[in-house]
């Protein structure tokens, strides 16, 4: 009995569930101690925590300006509309769907293209093959918090013209070629929400090192207006308040103790499920370092013995949370379907959407949750066709 998983009748793994991700807070007493001042002036927003929040960012990301606003999707937006994006756009589909929503919201017109299969990030000669003359602009995704292709993206770009924009949203805490992300391409957004490295609640961080680019962002969250209540263009409003911008600080200080523990954690993931057949890992280019915000797997059914849902159904019976991103892509939801051409095969993205699984993790997710992972895996695997004949009975699915 205690060598079966728990679909096939032991008990689960694990007696509570394991979460997908957990946010790691400062500390309480901490926190409330700076809200003081904050009460105490009854500044809520534009305050000395948005402006500490932006200068601490700046120097940790190694970027001339930093730009907090209320979400990364407003961050996108306002980027996008801070360097005139328009026409044809190239954009990943293996990607979050905000990444492209802003875009529609300003627009554009979203060209989906295909990323490498080993790095679930952008493919720049995919790139390069779907520029036209209508194309004003690259977005690229630093995806799970692995490093996109920059070198090669920003070659393309300069030869064709184009603006490079990074959704860096997974971002924080990586490393490309030993340098923070934020200061390579045009600009770069990160998000600040509840499953990131930093956590302001909601928030996202725009980084670039235009000038002018900075200050349009800083209009752009105040609705386009400079001061004088006149919108100088339509803008949103996407202030960050104080109270979100003193968590982001106090979050940011561990910014590094948090990026070294999921490295160690992905690490022990790889160790402990690197002898099972089927099982892939994310490839991290040489020089760089994922933040590894999320830790994705591959599953080959025809190796493994199980499709990535059979798994997901084996892993959530052991209290093991997990997320099949992105799937759908974004080329196939409901919103964004006529935009892809019809002559567009997305092999690579269509392949990772239907195979990939995320794996718990977090800044502080204990050895222990990871090494019970990897052993329900391990037991999924041995025991793949009889779990494979129970889920044909129950006709499980997920949402």
């Amino acid at each position: 009995m205690s060598s079966l998983p728990a679909l096939l009748g032991n008990n689960p793994t694990f007696k509570q569930k394991i979460p997908l991700t957990k946010p790691v807070l400062p500390d309480f007493e901490i926190f409330a101690e700076g809200l003081r001042p904050i009460f105490e002036t009854g500044i809520l927003t534009k305050g000395d925590e948005l402006r500490r929040l932006e200068e601490m960012a700046a120097r940790e990301l190694g970027v001339q300006y930093v730009i907090a606003v209320s979400s990364c999707t407003a961050g996108l937006m306002l980027a996008y509309r801070a360097l005139n994006l328009s026409g044809e756009v190239i954009v990943p589909s293996f990607t979050f769907m905000a990444t492209v929503s802003a875009l529609v919201w300003g627009n554009a017109r979203p060209v989906f293209v295909d990323v490498d299969p080993q790095t679930g990030t952008l493919d720049a000669g995919c790139v390069e093959a779907a520029i036209t003359r209508e194309t004003s602009a690259i977005i690229a995704v630093h995806n799970f918090g692995n490093p996109a292709d920059i070198k090669e993206l920003q070659s393309v770009a300069d030869r064709a013209g184009l603006r490079l924009i990074f959704d860096a949203a997974h971002g924080m805490g990586s490393r490309y070629q030993g340098n923070p992300l934020g200061a390579q391409g045009d600009a770069q957004v990160f998000s600040l929400s509840p499953s990131k490295l930093v956590v302001a609640g909601e928030g996202g961080l725009i980084a670039t090192n235009d000038r002018l680019v900075a200050d349009t962002v800083r209009i752009g969250r105040e609705y386009g207006n400079c001061g004088n209540y006149d919108s100088t263009f339509v803008g949103l409003n996407a202030r960050m308040p104080e109270f979100n911008a003193l968590l982001a600080k106090q979050s940011l200080q561990g910014l590094e103790s948090a990026c070294q523990n999921r490295n160690e954690a992905a690490t022990a993931y790889q160790n402990g499920l690197k002898h099972l057949p089927g099982i892939g890992f994310q490839k991290v280019r040489p020089g760089n370092r994922s933040s590894y915000n999320m830790f994705s797997i591959t599953v080959n059914a025809e190796v493994f013995g199980l499709t990535r849902d059979e798994l997901r159904a084996a892993l959530a019976a052991e209290n093991i949370d997990t997320r099949s991103y992105y799937d759908p892509p974004v080329h196939r939801q409901t919103a964004y379907m006529h935009f892809v051409r019809s002559e567009v095969t997305l092999v690579n993205t269509d392949l990772l959407s239907a195979t990939s699984l995320c794996l718990p993790i977090s800044s502080n997710v204990p050895m222990s949750v990871v090494a019970g992972v990897c052993q329900a895996i391990d037991l999924a695997h041995k025991f793949a066709p009889e779990i494979r004949a129970k889920l044909a009975e129950s006709s499980f699915t997920f949402v």
